[in-house]
């Protein structure tokens, strides 16, 4: 019998990417997600990618009662928790609605796990854990400094509760992904990034502006102690971070911890500017964007990218493919949504 996985916030960009490479590896997935910033079209990307008629569960996470009801029907051992709100500058600019979502919906998700035995979970973290770090690359050992965002706080507090709880509660085993910057989208351009509104994420916007949709881009900040004066980020591809939690998964259930909580990194270890990628995005899809250099966004932190040799060697993980190529599936996820030939 196989493995069942619940994915919650499984619709979502990084999610639906998950469960694709969860069934590739031949695990069963159960989706749960209240589709408040995605749709069905996630969930129906991975069904026609993998052949599968994946379990979809409309439920809020936040709704204890409701959420225990898809404990009760699926006997799953493992659980990858993405649901929660993602924006930073949203979150600066309304904190409580990110601490209400995103910490209520993990503290169910713990609770829930203790309640019907279930002993495995991924956390979907983040690198705005280490906030404006004083030596780069960030290695699993960086002190965790100040978040700069509520977004980048919830992050830092839920990894904390998994912490604390695992070493509290006995059966309960947990590890936290920390990664740096998704993008791209799955080779068949069948899911990608799709938020609703105005994308708060760098590469949907240039998506969207190649695509007529958004006016101009806007680059926040040229004037940062950088090379060209835009912030580094570590960008990597969203298939070679979905794999990395089918490892992370894959480890719990075979009970290779090396304790009951563990930390990765997942980046490339690369350090690449906004205006690099910019430029790189017009470069291999042979257009040009129509962007302008806007005031610094609030939260944002100046540079931050990975040392992931922890991941490399304890998880036999590590980032595979070309940023060039990355940027070409956006691109083309975009024009298969736009209906652009």
């Amino acid at each position: 019998m196989k493995e069942i996985v619940l994915v919650s916030g499984g619709a979502g960009y990084i999610g639906s990417h998950t469960a694709v490479e969860l069934i590739n590896a031949g695990y069963d997935v159960v989706v749960a997600d209240n589709l408040s910033n995605s749709d069905m079209s996630g969930v129906e990307g991975v069904r026609k990618i993998t052949g599968v008629d994946v379990p979809f569960v409309n439920v809020d996470c936040c709704d204890k009662e409701a959420f225990r009801k898809v404990f009760e029907q699926y006997n799953f051992s493992s659980i990858i928790h993405f649901a929660a709100y993602k924006a930073v500058g949203e979150s600066v600019a309304d904190p409580m609605k990110y601490y209400r979502n995103n910490l209520t919906s993990f503290m169910n998700v713990v609770d829930l796990m203790r309640e019907f035995g279930r002993p495995n979970i991924v956390f979907s973290s983040s690198a705005t854990v280490y906030g404006e770090a004083d030596e780069l690359p960030v290695t699993e050992l960086t002190p965790r400094k100040p978040a700069t965002s509520a977004y980048g706080n919830t992050k830092q507090m839920c990894e904390d509760i998994l912490r604390d709880s695992v070493n509290a509660y006995e059966g309960l085993k947990g590890i936290s992904l920390r990664y740096f910057n998704p993008i791209g989208a799955h080779p068949t351009a069948l899911i990608g990034e799709l938020p609703r509104g105005v994308p708060q994420n760098l590469v949907p916007f240039i998506t969207q502006t190649a695509a007529g949709v958004r006016e101009c881009l806007s680059v926040f900040g040229d004037d940062y102690p950088t090379p060209d004066g835009s912030c580094l980020r570590d960008y990597i591809d969203v298939v070679d971070l979905a794999k990395a939690h089918v490892v992370a998964i894959t480890r719990m259930i075979e009970d290779k911890n090396k304790t009951k909580y563990e930390v990765f990194n997942i980046g490339t270890g690369n350090a690449t500017s906004v205006l690099e990628l910019v430029n790189s995005f017009e470069r291999v899809n042979e257009l040009k964007l129509n962007y302008k250099v806007a005031p610094r966004r609030p939260g944002d932190v100046v540079s931050i990218w990975a040392d992931t040799t922890l991941a490399n060697e304890e998880l036999g993980w590590k980032a595979e493919r070309p940023l060039d190529d990355t940027l070409q599936a956006a691109w083309a996820w975009e024009k298969n949504v736009r209906g652009i030939k």
